[in-house]
């Protein structure tokens, strides 16, 4: 009985760390991210949401976003100020925060860009940190 609960144990590590393996952002897009946290302005450093640099590929570097057509707006700010009431589009402070994300991101581009070897920068939904906030996240 214990060597079959070392068995157990053993494969459930294994595979905790496979999985912590194939996630695992690669080199230069750990080093983009950096460059982010580095030269960030001291709103986007202070934003509730860290845009992160996921993978790249070529002269590509996709950057994580909390909101896209398939996720709008509403419902990442919801998450990430739950004090505003995000269902009236005409609510100054829902247009505020709006607004900030879109200088943030915006922010969190351009520092990728003008980063060398970085040509273009594509924006993909952060499926995980919405799953973590319990928003609904469609299909690949």
């Amino acid at each position: 009985m214990v060597k079959k609960s070392y068995w157990i144990v053993l494969v459930l590590v294994f595979l905790v760390g496979l999985d912590w393996y194939i996630r695992a952002p690669d080199a230069r897009s750990r080093q983009l991210s950096s460059a982010i946290e580095a030269q960030a302005s001291q709103e986007l450093k202070d934003y509730p949401y860290q845009f992160k640099v996921l993978k790249v590929s070529g002269d590509t570097a996709y950057l994580s976003t909390p909101r896209s057509f398939e996720v709008p707006a509403f419902r990442a700010l919801a998450a990430l100020f739950p004090d505003i009431d995000t269902k009236d589009a005409n609510n100054p402070a829902f247009i505020a925060a709006e607004q900030r994300l879109g200088r943030v991101q915006a922010e969190a581009h351009a520092i990728v860009l003008a980063q060398p070897g970085v040509k273009e920068v594509a924006w993909e939904l952060d499926r995980e940190w919405l799953k973590r906030h319990f928003i609904e996240v469609p299909a690949k």
